[in-house]
């Protein structure tokens, strides 16, 4: 996809974080926006400051565990800006009861209670397959060319047994499959995988969006946990800086979007012990 002026994308988790950042990027270039998320008071703000700064925006209050909200985004798109040509399907969570590394936590894979796997898969998994079979048909049917655009993570290239890792190499899996079937069937469409590692977002804090029936929202953390977070956040990479790499890949039709190049190592580690060979096996997420 070469030309973006005129042209829709729509972001979900756009109201913060790298969400936000790709939906700006994208407005830049003079495409319509809609913004999409579970937060309806900072994606009410993120429209109004879109708005104001003249952007061709449109603000959709979305839980991406549900398919009808799914299906409902797509159709106040079209309604409001008619086809669209770029789809992120980026909403993301990770649980403080999850054994996830890049925040610290320390759970087993079999002591992650069973409502934060349903919690996290439902967002991270089943959120990108439902904007995909939402979208998808509609993208393919108008024929112009499009993009889209999955969040995985490096959790999703490495090992790891939490709720969040393997959510990630999901989405990986997924976005590859759809990558090799958009090329098979000679689309008009590409997709990438955007994999990256600690970047400045509100993942941490996904907590304040648990659904109450899926367990206890673990607001508080210690003092270590928070420690550890803070020292994440000092090295974490700029979601503009994450931005910029998903047009390039759009532009490129790259499958992969690397953006921490400092872990290759890990990267090349994982792949030389799938290979059988002796290497170091990275360190798990």
């Amino acid at each position: 996809m070469q030309e973006f002026a005129g042209k829709t994308a729509v972001v979900t988790g756009a109201a913060s974080g790298m969400g936000l950042s790709m939906s700006r990027r994208f407005a830049a270039e003079g495409m319509n926006v809609v913004l999409a998320d579970i937060e309806e008071a900072a994606l009410r703000t993120q429209v109004a400051l879109l708005e104001r700064e003249g952007c061709a925006v449109l603000g959709v209050t979305v839980d991406t565990m549900q398919r009808a909200d799914l299906e409902q985004l797509r159709d106040r798109a079209v309604d409001r800006f008619g086809n669209i040509h770029i789809l992120c399907n980026n909403a993301g969570v990770t649980g403080l009861d999850d054994a996830v590394g890049v925040i610290g936590g320390v759970n087993m894979t079999w002591d992650v209670p069973q409502h934060t796997w349903e919690w996290v898969m439902g967002v991270n998994f089943w959120g990108v397959l439902y904007g995909i079979q939402a979208f998808v048909p509609h993208m393919l049917a108008h024929g112009e060319a499009g993009h889209i655009v999955n969040t995985s993570s490096l959790a999703g290239l490495l090992p790891g047994g939490s709720a969040y890792s393997v959510s990630k190499h999901a989405v990986l899996a997924l976005t590859e499959g759809l990558y090799q079937q958009f090329e098979h069937i000679g689309a008009n469409l590409s997709a990438s995988a955007l994999c990256p590692g600690v970047v400045r977002t509100n993942l941490h804090r996904a907590e304040r969006n648990r659904p109450e029936d899926l367990g206890e929202r673990l607001m508080d953390v210690s003092a270590e946990m928070a420690e550890t977070i803070e020292g994440f956040m000092a090295t974490a990479l700029d979601p503009e800086d994450i931005a910029e790499l998903v047009l390039f890949a759009i532009r490129e039709k790259r499958c992969y979007i690397l953006p921490h190049v400092d872990e290759d190592d890990s990267i090349r580690g994982r792949t030389e012990h799938v290979l059988g060979r002796r290497a170091p096996f990275p360190v798990a997420l």
